[in-house]
């Protein structure tokens, strides 16, 4: 139920944004071609990306939420890395457009009519984009949305262009100086260029499952503050995402008097501590190693009678200490 009522509120903020961003498009080419500004083309021609990005963006979490089957046994949720990287990638399109827009009104530079209008259009459809920007920002993490992070940051991106925009258009406004609305637009486009190398580079971390230091920092922390003496000792841990699913594997060491069935329900508490914890969103891989003597220094297990050392050393489980694959 819990995960049904988030996949709600994805679709539902998602379908707003790709609402929005069509209106905020329209606005801008409106204000375009009431100003002439190459400013505003560069703002309005990041909106068409918008509402691309936004509609794919629907797309891959409607598929994201499919459960896994025959063909995709980890899921469907990295499409929504994909998605991230479409987007990023119609962002330097979208960049290379308003940096030739930008170079034009620089060594051409053409009178803007209909300015005071233009400037308070351009300041609405700032402050909306503001908005809505921080809401999917705020909705994807909470959901653990990739796709709605990502679009969500596209659009506050919109949001500081359409500002710059502004800032721009009335510094012209005040100085007469017309050229100022082509150096604004090749501001804006370098601003869209960095936005969009962030998304792809968020992209290609997550399809090539790059490691998540926050994550398993997390996990490390967990697995140390629930640690009992019979786990000797943890490492090898590794952890990744697959949309709002999590997949986590480590090798545990205990006892090697230890009963199959004993070790079993270890495993068992293990994994439902993750259920716990991550909500019913992790699935855990626990691979059991017997101990062996070197391990008898960091044992903390009582009258063992398979102990060759007594316990010298007090481990400490950091993410470096787990992650290690000894």
């Amino acid at each position: 139920m819990m995960e049904d009522h988030a996949q709600r509120r994805r679709l539902q903020a998602i379908a707003l944004s790709l609402t929005l961003s069509s209106l905020l498009m329209a606005v801008k080419f409106y204000i375009y071609f009431l100003t002439h500004s190459a400013a505003v083309l560069s703002d309005a021609l990041e909106s068409i990306v918008n509402v691309i990005a936004s509609g794919f963006a629907l797309w891959s979490i409607f598929l994201a939420a499919k459960p896994p089957d025959a063909e995709h046994p980890y899921g469907h949720g990295k499409v929504e890395y994909f998605s991230a990287g479409f987007e990023g990638a119609l962002i330097v399109v979208a960049a290379v457009g308003v940096f030739w827009s930008a170079w034009h009104q620089i060594h051409r530079p053409h009178p803007l009519p209909n300015l005071d209008l233009g400037l308070w259009l351009v300041l609405a459809t700032s402050a909306v984009n503001g908005a809505l920007g921080g809401f999917l920002v705020t909705i994807g993490k909470h959901t653990h949305s990739l796709a709605l992070v990502a679009d969500g940051k596209h659009i506050l991106t919109d949001a500081f262009s359409s500002a710059a925009v502004v800032l721009g258009l009335g510094l012209v406004k005040f100085t007469g100086w017309y050229w100022i609305d082509g150096a604004v637009a090749a501001l804006v486009g370098g601003h869209i260029l960095l936005s969009g190398r962030s998304l792809l580079k968020t992209s290609f971390a997550g399809l090539m499952d790059a490691s998540d230091p926050q994550l398993l920092r997390e996990i490390s922390e967990l697995l140390a503050q629930h640690r009992k003496t019979i786990w000797i000792d943890i490492h090898r841990l590794r952890a990744w995402r697959s949309g709002r699913r999590l997949y986590v594997d480590f090798h545990l060491i205990l006892p090697r008097h230890l009963p199959l069935v004993d070790a079993h329900r270890e495993v068992a508490e293990l994994e439902e501590l993750f259920r716990v914890h991550f909500k019913g969103a992790a699935e855990v891989l626990v691979h059991v190693d017997p101990c062996q003597d070197p391990e008898c220094p960091m044992c903390s297990m009582p009258q063992c009678s398979k102990r060759s050392h007594p316990k010298s050393v007090s481990t400490f489980w950091s993410q470096s200490h787990l992650t290690t694959r000894e």
